[in-house]
């Protein structure tokens, strides 16, 4: 059975039948600023009262009144202002998450299919398709839910209860979707896996949706190639937000390239940074991660690329061999820090500037004078301010002068929704690195 013909097969709301249940939550006196500035979170804290089909009530008196949880409730100001539509789930500090800002909107399937289609519209219009991110939750206006294409295989990752409640309808929409374009999605499968679903009050959950397929799905990106392991790799098996800053990166070297040129490549994951690289020129290029299974999976896609030549790949903590690496003498026309997110909550991005400070201000003492330096940092929770900051103070500790040559984000398909500060993560910069002489 074709996934096509599975997922038909499944069990849907009526195409008419309008998904909006008839209780309505009422925001305190002065409540809801970041929803009423672009947001599309209101908190637990800031609802005064619920309504059911009759008298309004406290929440947590509200009985019969108080919705299900991954009910679609009305959004309406203290006074009675309507401010939206969204998902509402008691077990969440994020008790609503929206859908429409529209007085008017019916949540039917075909309003899904309409939020599906403009987010698929919107892709094509803005980068290669061949794989991106279809949907991105909150800037797509589908809270909670990511949706990422390798070629033929879509892998979904579903963190919010009300979006997870209509995933197999999504899914059958988008599929859709993308086969009226001509694509036939071969697969799916869900990496619903991450922390964050317990505190929405759901399982954990990892596998296929539908028929199974060959999880190690090969792809290309840059003109580089591949291959995602969408069952084991990291988050949904590959990081395509920085496909474009990959490409920066490539076009840099391309123009050193007249010489010799070392790259050292760190937090490589797959080897993505270093692959790029060598495939624009570099002669030499040292691709480093902690994971020993992501170095195996860089090794191959050295091989898939025909420069395991140019691209040497150690095991090792990016923290301890920079130090031994400076120590040794080395020097690079170009070092790359890629590293994970080093703090995921606003509580500990005291720590995390350190770990921000250290590994650049290592990374910079690497580079030639003269060279380059690309860096970045994929935490929400450091700003673009806060990480300009960070840098500078890390330049300061290693005598070094910063010229800056490109700021960029996230790829287009990663859209970054103005009001909405939590689509805005990826910050990465590429300078010349020049000692103070």
């Amino acid at each position: 059975m074709t996934l096509f013909d599975w997922l038909a097969a499944q069990e849907y709301p009526a195409e008419d039948s309008n998904l909006l249940s008839d209780r309505t939550v009422f925001v305190k006196k002065g409540g809801a600023r970041l929803l009423k500035a672009g947001g599309q979170w209101l908190f637990d804290n800031e609802i005064d009262r619920i309504t059911g089909p009759g008298e309004g009530q406290d929440e947590r008196a509200a009985g019969e009144s108080c919705p299900e949880a991954g009910d679609i409730v009305q959004v309406k100001d203290f006074d009675g202002y309507h401010l939206g539509i969204g998902f509402y789930n008691p077990r969440s500090k994020i008790r609503i998450r929206m859908l429409s800002r529209y007085e008017k909107s019916s949540i039917t399937p075909a309003f899904l299919r309409r939020r599906l289609q403009e987010a698929w519209n919107y892709r094509k219009a803005v980068t290669d398709t061949s794989s991106c991110r279809l949907v991105f939750g909150e800037a797509d206006f589908l809270p909670g839910l990511t949706i990422d294409k390798f070629e033929d295989i879509l892998v979904v990752e579903s963190l919010a209860l009300g979006t997870d409640r209509l995933k197999l309808l999504i899914l059958k929409e988008l599929v859709e979707i993308l086969a009226a374009d001509g694509i036939t999605v071969r697969g799916i499968f869900e990496r619903s896996d991450a922390k964050v679903r317990e505190l929405e009050g759901l399982p954990r959950t990892k596998g296929f949706i539908g028929p199974e397929f060959d999880p190690l799905v090969p792809i290309t990106e840059n003109g580089i190639r591949y291959i995602v392991d969408v069952k084991e790799g990291q988050k949904t098996g590959f990081f395509l937000d920085q496909k474009e800053n990959r490409a920066a990166v490539a076009r840099l070297v391309r123009r050193l390239s007249s010489g010799e040129v070392r790259v050292l490549d760190c937090f490589t994951h797959t080897g993505s940074f270093g692959l790029n690289a060598a495939a624009a020129g570099a002669s030499s290029v040292l691709s480093v991660d902690a994971s020993e299974p992501a170095i195996e999976q860089a090794r191959e896609n050295a091989v898939r690329n025909a420069l395991q030549d140019r691209v040497r790949y150690q095991a090792a903590d990016v923290f301890e061999l920079l130090p031994q690496l400076e120590k040794a003498g080395e020097r690079y026309d170009l070092v790359i820090l890629d590293p994970p997110a080093f703090t995921k909550s606003r509580s500990a991005t005291k720590n995390a500037v350190k770990g921000y400070r250290e590994i650049n201000l290592r990374g910079m003492r690497l580079v030639k004078n003269g060279g380059f330096l690309a860096t970045c940092s994929c935490s929400h929770f450091m700003t673009e301010d806060l990480f300009a900051k960070t840098l500078q103070e890390a330049a300061r500790g290693a005598r070094r002068r910063l010229r800056q040559v490109e700021f960029r984000t996230q790829g287009p398909d990663h859209p970054i929704l103005w009001g909405d500060d939590e689509s805005y993560y990826l910050k990465f910069y590429i300078f010349q690195v020049i000692e103070e002489l």
